[in-house]
């Protein structure tokens, strides 16, 4: 288990990246928590140092380079380390391909895809050098199977998945291994919105008849950033219910 390891989790503030900030935490590693709406994050950061750890909040956009250099010098400078980092942070801007605006292709695919790209190069460097380091990136079900009104979120999510086995084998000389989680329709405030037979019909395609928990991905990271997990890399590990196998 990660004690004693420091994390960076980017869209720590709420849904799954505050779970992941919470599963960490409670098996003692301490929590850089990275989130563009940093009053939800300083937040989750003072109930996070109730659990016993140290914990900073860093106000960050991750498509911006010079916000992402912050965030690693405050990683630094509280901790003189970087042990694990959690690219969650991402958004969805849905609509079916011939409606789909410029914009929201863009914006998709900054966040979700650039985002994680410019954390990683940047932790990647001190986890080099340490000669350790477990790189957890959060994907997609449909990054993998696609689906209809989210071209942008499917192409972030499966070129997320393209940069994980890249990254993997580029950096596991070094004893750093990156790996991928594709989460299945996980219940939060996103799918909380959804009118209640939608939620039914995804519920149906479900073999297991449930959404998924933030949790549920949670435990899956505390899987992939443990000492047990040292020989795999370059992985996606579905949490999905068996919707896709």
């Amino acid at each position: 288990m990660p004690k004693n390891k420091v994390a960076i989790v980017t869209g720590a503030s709420r849904g799954i990246g505050r779970s992941i900030a919470f599963a960490l935490a409670n098996q003692g590693a301490n929590i850089v928590a990275v989130d563009i709406d940093l009053p939800s994050t300083e937040a989750t950061v003072a109930e996070l140092k109730a659990v016993g750890v140290e914990a900073i909040a860093v106000q960050g956009n991750v498509t911006a380079a010079a916000d992402v250099e912050k965030m690693v010098a405050a990683a630094m400078d509280k901790f003189g380390k970087i042990d694990i980092l959690v690219n969650n942070a991402g958004i969805t801007r849905d609509a079916l391909l011939v409606r789909m605006k410029d914009e929201d292709w863009d914006a998709v695919l900054s966040v979700n895809l650039k985002g994680a790209f410019l954390c990683t190069r940047a932790t990647a460097k001190i986890m080099s050098k340490q000669r350790y380091g477990r790189i957890i990136n959060i994907a997609s079900i449909v990054g993998q199977m696609g689906n209809a009104g989210q071209a942008n979120y499917c192409a972030s999510k499966a070129g997320l998945i393209g940069l994980t086995k890249s990254n993997a084998r580029e950096l596991a000389r070094r004893n750093v291994t990156v790996n991928a989680i594709a989460p299945g329709f996980i219940a939060t405030e996103m799918t909380d919105k959804l009118p209640e037979s939608e939620r039914q019909k995804l519920t149906t395609q479900i073999p297991m008849e449930r959404l998924g928990t933030p949790d549920d991905i949670a435990n899956a990271v505390l899987f992939l950033a443990a000492e047990s997990s040292a020989y795999i890399t370059g992985q996606v590990v579905a949490v999905n219910g068996g919707m896709y196998m």
